[in-house]
């Protein structure tokens, strides 16, 4: 079973979710991959992260034959593009992707990075939308403390930042993850086995994974889930794929595991720059 974790406002979210980078590049793959978010679904991963970005609006395509019939026990998010995230350029972007998410709402809505336009206009611009109804909550993608302390007020309405973290990019619990973590604000774990399949290689992840018996890839995404306050968004775009992701969720790393870990990919020591993909 996925355990969930409280947004500021109360809501509870699953804490490992599906994300969908890559999807609906490719026509002939999405009906298997919006099979693979159904199972998904089906084992308790009801968070489906997506964004105007991905195959500009493919993915979110393949999310609405995902969740046709049961928008009500999803937790949607998605993502505007920086030059679309003020005034009447984000209002436009918003009604694309709620056209072809075919639903009349986000859960959420997250900047997707940090462009030119003003932050402040940004904000005003979800919370326009929040009081239409077009969305029930924004947030943001890929900021750093500077930028998150640069919100002002409306750091309080921020429901989470959404960064790249795995075992290979650990920089944000140095300030960031701490910080999110005293103002209730969840931080979404993007990539969390990393790209390209280099993280899943290491001796040491396969050491701890043989000792579990797990995958490298369950190991990865559980190690992400063992501090409070994180959802975990790993893609799976096939059934066995997904399987075993939601399986992760149960997955626990003992005191060892961890040690084992982090010898071979220390935490940070220092403040470094945000790592994005």
């Amino acid at each position: 079973m996925v355990a969930t974790v409280e947004l500021a406002d109360g809501t509870l979210v699953p804490t490992l979710g599906q994300g969908t980078w890559h999807m609906g590049e490719r026509g002939a793959d999405r009906r298997r991959e919006a099979e693979a978010l159904r199972l998904g679904l089906d084992l308790g991963m009801t968070l489906i992260d997506t964004a105007e970005m991905y195959a500009e609006g493919g993915a979110e395509e393949v999310v609405a034959e995902a969740i046709a019939g049961r928008r009500s026990d999803i937790f949607l998010v998605s993502k505007v593009y920086p030059h679309n995230a003020g005034g009447r350029k984000l209002v436009a972007a918003l009604e694309r992707s709620l056209a072809r998410l075919r639903t009349e709402f986000l859960d959420l809505y997250l900047l997707h990075w940090r462009g030119s336009v003003p932050l402040e206009d940004t904000v005003e611009a979800m919370e326009r939308m929040r009081e239409a109804g077009k969305i029930h909550r924004w947030g943001v993608s890929n900021l750093d403390i500077d930028d998150l302390e640069e919100l002002g007020p409306a750091l309080a309405d921020c429901a989470t930042d959404q960064v790249l973290y795995n075992l290979e990019h650990r920089g944000v619990e140095f300030d960031l993850l701490p910080f999110c973590q005293r103002h209730r604000m969840p931080v979404m774990a993007y990539s969390p086995v990393g790209q390209g399949g280099a993280l899943l290689r290491h001796p040491a992840l396969q050491a701890v994974a043989e000792r579990l018996g797990a995958t490298p890839a369950q190991v990865a995404i559980a190690w992400t889930l063992r501090q409070p306050q994180v959802i975990s968004i790993p893609k799976a775009a096939d059934a066995a794929h997904v399987r075993l992701n939601a399986a992760a969720a149960g997955l626990r790393l003992a005191p060892e595991d961890l040690a084992a870990l982090d010898a071979a990919f220390p935490p940070p020591r220092r403040k470094r720059a945000l790592a994005m993909l």
